[in-house]
């Protein structure tokens, strides 16, 4: 962070500090509102749920080779390959709205067609691993798996369809293959890393596991009873393959990435879902903004308000899960889930900060396009889940 930055956030807890009356009621229980909402996180969301997810993260970024996913995306690779790769890139690389763009650049300037770059742009901050399962396990599984098949079906049709519309100025572009480094030999098989990761993705599923509802089937109870055996266990599998598989350098490399996640992320999410609950509250709880405001523009499934908060999504800056809380709060004052959905498809990716980054790659038009797509593709969708789930 830049010293510049540090001094602007500085007076600006100053000048809130200084000038924000809270002596008023409603400004009172707006800041009650906001730590709240912040406790509820840190009892019910950051052992079980976040800490598991970063170190998931953290392993991905470390044990699964960049080289291998970006060695797809060249203009002259296969299209189900290349496509299928660019899709589900952000699972792999699990980068933010930021992180992507000098990635996109990178790949796109190299040689990389418009349609896998830019699906690759897409998916990479949409298909975030610790997004989608934060917003699993404080939005509703429900909405968490919509998030993911929709941002998955939106980077491949977003890149067919932005390879279908500049097919010209690709074809004009000069053709070749992204040479990267060769993978090191990391002395383990395919086997044994997907057990690793399999091990650590049980130990997220058994430790998040929510109370089941009154009167499921008797299996849910009988595994939330036995939750914290079973994550013991697998804690324990998990150290034994850590000792075994993987040499003191890595083990090193890999806390160290954790930790990179985690001092990025934090501040960032704290901050966010501190400015969630001091403007909207927390469900059932009102803070500074008013519900009717928030209902009578996002609230039920119409056309608009569906593309309302596309378009919104598409010029706001989310920095990485800080849109989870503020959806949160969001649905809490009255937000129909279909315009949630509009909202968490178009929100990561995109940015205003971003789409000028991104017209300085590839230009204006194919800027305009590559948003235009998402707002329509985002406002579909979001019409089409609140139709059903609504």
């Amino acid at each position: 962070m830049k010293e510049r930055t540090k001094l602007l956030i500085i007076i600006s807890i100053f000048l809130g500090c200084y000038y924000i009356p809270w002596a008023h009621p409603i400004i009172r229980q707006s800041g009650l509102e906001a730590f709240m909402m912040l406790q509820e996180y840190a009892r019910e969301h950051i052992l079980t749920c976040l800490i598991p997810a970063f170190f998931i993260a953290g392993a991905i970024a470390v044990f699964v080779s960049q080289a291998s996913v970006l060695k797809y995306f060249g203009a002259t690779a296969r299209k189900i390959l290349s496509y299928s790769v660019a899709s589900v890139s952000g699972t792999v690389l699990a980068v933010c709205s930021c992180t992507v763009l000098p990635l996109f650049a990178g790949i796109y300037t190299r040689g990389a067609g418009i349609g896998p770059a830019t699906a690759f742009l897409y998916s990479g901050p949409a298909i975030n691993v610790l997004a989608i399962v934060l917003t699993a396990r404080i939005l509703g599984l429900e909405l968490g798996m919509a998030r993911a098949i929709g941002a998955i079906l939106f980077a491949v049709i977003t890149g067919l369809l932005m390879a279908f519309i500049f097919r010209k100025d690709d074809a004009a572009r000069s053709a070749g293959k992204i040479y990267l480094p060769d993978e090191k030999e990391k002395g383990r098989s395919l086997m044994q890393e997907g057990l690793f990761m399999l091990t650590m993705v049980l130990i997220l599923v058994f430790a998040a596991f929510a109370k089941p509802a009154e009167g499921s089937s008797s299996i849910w109870p009988a595994i939330f009873a036995a939750k914290w055996y079973i994550t013991g266990g697998l804690l324990i599998i998990l150290a034994v393959i850590i000792m075994a598989w993987f040499t003191k350098e890595e083990r090193g490399n890999w806390v160290e990435s954790t930790w990179g996640f985690m001092k990025q992320i934090f501040p960032l999410l704290g901050a966010g879902v501190l400015v969630a609950g001091f403007m909207l509250g927390r469900p059932g709880h009102p803070a500074l903004i008013p519900e009717h405001y928030i209902q009578s523009l996002v609230g039920g499934n119409s056309l608009w308000a569906n593309l309302f908060a596309s378009v919104s999504g598409a010029l706001m800056y989310f920095a990485t899960l800080t849109e989870v809380p503020i959806l949160q709060g969001l649905i809490g004052a009255g937000m129909g889930k279909g315009p949630a959905l509009s909202l968490l498809l178009a929100g990561p990716a995109l940015s205003l900060p971003n789409l000028l980054v991104i017209g300085g790659v590839m230009g204006v038009k194919k800027t305009a396009a590559f948003c235009g797509i998402i707002v329509i593709l985002s406002t579909i969708a979001g019409m089409t889940y609140g139709w059903i789930f609504g």
